[in-house]
């Protein structure tokens, strides 16, 4: 017979053999906790007044209880898994006698370091009712297995059978952890398109950890629908990919799986496309739970539409740049588990941009303007960021190294601030599926009060690439706000380059030079953006005349015998703010608009 363990000390021999009935509890393989063994783990906790744990395994078993502390109880390995690259296929419950069903870091890390299937935390009320559940997965990525979100639910659903679908999905995602190649890529590149654009998918490749060994460029005003860059060429392709021993071919457009699988079948080697390489890329630079579940989905929505027939890289497939991410696990990925997945991922994905459109409308409501710096990728934004607000963000010289939005708050020498948002760079080609799915993420730009487009002024394609970060400007409807147009890296540009933007600030992030002239601009705007308002306010209201000082800018205060006359500078917001909390202040009588 099983046994209880822990700290037993204290406890009654009655208590601990009813305790220890709990092993026979009948658990459905569909069922992630039920409600009847939740009510019976919150009552033996508030009972004894400690922690207790219970690990089931996914055939329905209770493997294990044991007792702790009053706020701890220690966790221990049962894993069940066949191999070492998937979750243990054990879950853990566990009480918290404070009636807090919160997880704590130490959860979290036990849920790792154990590859548990989940963990989730009961709070324990006094009467031993049950206060609520939180749950914690974990998901796979491109570093093996992380904490998912953890989710705040009813005890009751619980038993619903789509918490344990969850945990055959999440495990059935294989992590990147079974692709890691110890050797670089070797990769070998084709276009129909320029040189130009063969030069960045180049730098693209070597973002994700590529070696590129040779390339092939075939102009062509379309691409063939089977071998996309014509069947002589493929073959020439096929003998150079052999002779330079390349196990990689990157294609600069998105190719239909028929195109993939025929290019394979000929070059017998993997074949990606710009979409998916890029897609690594993100998948590689993701570094929040918001970051990892938006590249996931669009990988995820990309793959559904190229799971056509069988081709050849499925059935033989070991890993490498393209698998990162939620991973391909051969056929069995069919478009029923990705359709499924989708739908977890975008629920998943729904909460945290509910929660960022809650941020964004407290920062609204706070007054504070929002200066959003967009551009194509690499030309120096969050260098330029750091430069401004004094941050330390990360910055290498590769394509896409921000990609999850940082934003930091600025103080201008006026006494005004704004928040300086830093989001992923534009690219051309950018994936829809990727666009799509961090649209939330882009919306910042969209809704910002003053876009900074930095283009990098050393580059000789700066003016192509202005025109690619015009066009998506213009897919996301960032069309009407005050622009303020930055040629970045000025200390190391010789010339234009061509891009001849008028007006635009020669800014050099590394040195500092222009950032003054650059604060000036944005300081300019900012005031462009207020209206004069002369008001009375009267010794009554004398408040209110600290309110006009700290949302407004005071530039003329007359104090009479009622009250004092000021005349100031305020944002419609602010007025409209003014005018609720002390009516009658901005009547016609009482105003005068410039």
């Amino acid at each position: 017979m099983q046994e209880l363990r822990g700290n037993l000390a204290g406890i009654k021999d009655s208590v601990q053999k009813d305790l220890s009935l709990l092993f026979d509890f009948p658990v459905g393989t569909d069922e992630f906790l039920p409600y009847g063994l939740a009510q019976a783990l919150c009552r033996f906790s508030a009972q004894i007044r400690r922690e207790i744990s219970l690990y089931l395994s996914r055939g329905g078993e209770v493997l294990d209880i044991a007792i702790g502390q009053r706020d701890s109880v220690p966790l221990m390995d049962l894993s069940q898994r066949r191999n070492g690259n998937r979750l243990s296929r054990v879950r853990c419950v566990h009480t918290h006698p404070d009636g807090q069903s919160r997880l704590s870091d130490v959860d979290l890390s036990a849920l790792k370091s154990l590859r548990l299937d989940a963990i989730c935390a009961l709070g324990a009320n006094e009467d031993g009712s049950v206060a609520g559940a939180s749950v914690c997965y974990l998901l796979p990525d491109e570093t093996g297995f992380v904490p998912g979100p953890v989710m705040v639910t009813g005890t009751r659903a619980l038993s619903h059978p789509k918490w344990m679908e969850a945990v055959e999905l999440n495990d059935r995602a294989p992590s990147a952890e079974q692709f890691t190649q110890a050797e670089i890529e070797r990769a070998y590149l084709i276009g129909i398109d320029t040189q130009s654009s063969l030069d960045e998918l180049a730098s693209l490749a070597g973002s994700a950890g590529a070696k590129v060994v040779g390339r092939a460029l075939q102009a062509k005003s379309g691409m063939d629908p089977r071998s996309y860059i014509g069947s002589g060429k493929a073959l020439e392709v096929a003998l150079d990919v052999q002779a330079q021993e390349a196990n990689l071919v990157i294609a600069d457009d998105e190719l239909t799986s028929v195109q993939l699988g025929h290019l394979e079948e000929l070059t017998g080697a993997r074949v990606i496309d710009r979409t998916t390489l890029i897609l690594d890329i993100f998948a590689q630079r993701a570094t929040t739970s918001e970051g990892k579940l938006q590249v996931s989905l669009a990988q995820l929505k990309y793959r559904s539409g190229h799971l056509i027939g069988a081709r050849s890289a499925l059935s033989r497939l070991a890993g490498g740049i393209g698998t990162r991410g939620p991973g391909e696990s051969k056929l069995e990925m069919d478009r029923r588990y990705i359709r499924r997945r989708i739908q977890i991922l975008g629920k998943d994905l729904e909460e945290l941009e509910r929660q960022r459109a809650i941020r964004r409308k407290n920062r609204q409501q706070s007054d504070i303007p929002v200066v959003a710096l967009v551009g194509y990728t690499n030309t120096g934004k969050s260098s330029l960021l750091n430069r401004l607000s004094g941050a330390q963000v990360n910055v290498e010289d590769q394509l896409f190294v921000t990609l999850d939005a940082v934003s930091r708050k600025v103080d201008l020498p006026d006494g005004d601030s704004f928040l300086l948002v830093d989001s992923v760079g534009f690219i051309s080609k950018l994936p829809t599926d990727l666009v799509e799915a961090f649209k939330s993420t882009l919306e910042e730009t969209a809704l910002a009060d003053i876009l900074v487009i930095v283009s990098d002024a050393a580059n000789p394609k700066a003016r192509e690439q202005r025109q690619v970060v015009e066009s998506v400007l213009h897919d996301l409807g960032a069309v009407h706000q005050p622009r303020i147009e930055v040629l970045n890296k000025a200390d190391i540009a010789q010339g234009d380059n061509g891009i001849a933007v008028p007006g635009a600030l020669w800014v050099s992030a590394r040195t500092g030079e222009g950032v003054d002239q650059l604060l000036g601009a944005i300081a300019q705007i900012l005031r462009d953006s207020e209206r004069e308002y002369t008001v009375f306010v009267s010794f009554t209201q004398y408040e209110a005349l600290n309110e006009l000082r700290r949302q407004g800018r005071i530039l003329i205060e007359e104090h009479k015998d009622t009250g004092t006359r000021v005349v100031v500078r305020l944002k419609p917001v602010a007025m409209m703010k003014l005018s609720a909390q002390y009516p009658g202040m901005f009547t016609p009588e009482k105003t005068d608009g410039c």
